[in-house]
């Protein structure tokens, strides 16, 4: 089988392999996401689609999760609340999708697949409490991806424009990023709900993002734990407190990026590819809902962020629909 065939396959047999370790048996859950600009626009370009597998659970004391927390400088997860192993797929792609030419002032063709595993922490504080994230992705960007063929096989099916320019995507590189996103929030009564308030920061290293953001998030409804997350960032502990009955909240948020590196505007590290000049401060706003029903989630969040690099004609808006189980 080729590399770029098996690629994926091995990534999910490695993430099955490594989530095998016995947890408590209430707290596991699945979730599918898909993420897509044509949610919430007729624009077929940039970050045109993303699917991602999660499988979280609440990890025993002795699992490996809890020993990595104890190892990590004081203060930033003491003890796993949660863990999450993830598989995911992105597709990128310059607006024009019609013309086999390079275009040179639109955003490089990109297939990402790669595999993560994240740890959340939670600390209580008088009026509410703080969460922590961290996220490690281990994986590919290139032809390996198969974006090409995915899109391809996609656009075939709608009966929708055959994109023509793959022959311009990035080269093949491992991708390796760290990341940590912190949450205050501050949690109080209203109307007979929640409504939970405050700033975040976060900070991610490594050859496919490098960037500090800092944000504030508003929250309410059923009392809840974080928001949905959106792309850059790798996952959220975003789910309901209560574990039975109907349950809703609504949220909104604002974050900024100082953006020092993204391999899939900046183009290929150690070879020749296609790239374009890459906007440093970057601004996203995004709002969303919510909806619980027993063992059943499902979560929809959009986003409108502010352009990325020189000669970008409009900022781009993409939206994410998560759907989750308990197992």
């Amino acid at each position: 089988m080729p590399i770029r065939q098996a690629l994926p396959l091995a990534m999910a047999a490695s993430l099955a392999a490594v989530a095998s370790p016995a947890v408590a048996s209430d707290s596991k859950a699945f979730s599918f996401k898909i993420a897509n600009d044509g949610m919430i626009s007729n624009d077929d370009g940039h970050y045109t689609s993303g699917v991602a597998l999660g499988y979280s659970f609440a990890p025993d004391a002795d699992h490996w999760s809890q020993r990595v927390s104890r190892a990590l400088p004081n203060g930033l997860i003491e003890r796993a609340e949660r863990a999450e192993y993830r598989l995911t797929h992105k597709i990128y792609t310059p607006d024009n999708i019609k013309t086999s030419a390079l275009i040179e002032d639109d955003r490089p063709y990109a297939g990402l697949v790669y595999g993560g595993v994240s740890l959340f922490g939670t600390d209580a504080t008088v009026r509410g409490r703080v969460t922590t994230d961290l996220h490690l992705d281990l994986g590919m960007v290139g032809p390996s991806s198969l974006a090409d063929s995915i899109q391809q096989e996609v656009h075939r099916r709608l009966g929708n424009n055959r994109p023509q320019g793959w022959s311009h995507q990035l080269g093949d590189e491992a991708i390796v990023n760290l990341g940590v996103q912190r949450q205050w929030w501050q949690e109080t009564p209203l109307a007979g709900k929640q409504l939970a308030y405050g700033p975040a920061a976060g900070v991610a290293l490594g050859n496919l993002h490098t960037y500090a953001s800092i944000g504030y998030n508003v929250r309410f409804g059923d009392e809840a734990r974080s928001v949905p997350s959106l792309s850059p960032r790798s996952s959220s502990s975003a789910g309901f407190d209560a574990e039975k009955g109907w349950r809703w909240y609504l949220f909104a948020g604002t974050e900024g990026y100082y953006v020092a590196h993204n391999l899939l505007l900046d183009g290929n590290t150690f070879s020749s590819s296609h790239s374009v000049s890459r906007r440093e401060w970057v601004g996203d706003l995004s709002a969303g809902l919510a909806l619980g029903w027993n063992d059943w989630q499902v979560r929809f969040a959009a986003v409108q962020r502010s352009r990325e690099f020189r000669g970008q004609d409009d900022p781009d808006k993409f939206a994410a629909l998560t759907l989750g189980k308990r197992l």
